[in-house]
């Protein structure tokens, strides 16, 4: 069974026990849910579930705090009275390997403030990225390589 469902599934049946169906009761059923899968996984053999969970959490924090970052880096630039902004367009080599994650590592660099992307090239081996903030083309690269696209991965294979 798939654990992800049995987490669900295990969410119901404690606001089934609670008697209260509220996103707060479903919210700690479905951590309870995730902490007795956590016990339980070793003794299936493969642990697959929860690392991907702990992956996907360490993207969420890592995606917000570049977030905010770039809204305070936005904001100071429109606060003050001098332009700091250098935008360009740069292409960005892709270790991606499916439509699907260079679909996603397009939408997260598209939500990060400051960032827009452009096109794939026909091969799928480049994104093409208009950026606001960019004094050292290559450390931009190696941000969005290392940063957004190698935990993006990390979480998808």
């Amino acid at each position: 069974m798939n654990l992800f469902l049995l987490n669900v599934l295990l969410a119901i049946v404690w606001t089934m026990a609670v008697g209260r169906f509220t996103f707060q009761q479903l919210s700690l059923g479905f951590l309870l849910g995730f902490l007795v899968i956590v016990v339980i996984e070793p003794l299936w053999g493969k642990q697959a579930y929860t690392p991907r969970v702990w992956r996907t959490l360490r993207f969420t924090g890592f995606f917000l705090w570049e977030m905010f970052l770039s809204n305070l880096q936005i904001a100071y630039d429109v606060l003050t009275h001098r332009l700091y902004a250098r935008p360009q367009i740069i292409a960005v080599p892709l270790d991606t390997r499916t439509a699907a994650e260079i679909t996603l590592l397009a939408n997260f660099l598209t939500l990060t403030p400051g960032t827009l992307s452009l096109d794939v090239s026909t091969d799928r081996q480049t994104l093409y990225v208009h950026a606001m903030y960019v004094k050292d083309r290559e450390r931009f690269i190696d941000e969005v390589k290392r940063g957004l696209e190698a935990r993006l991965l990390e979480v998808l294979r």
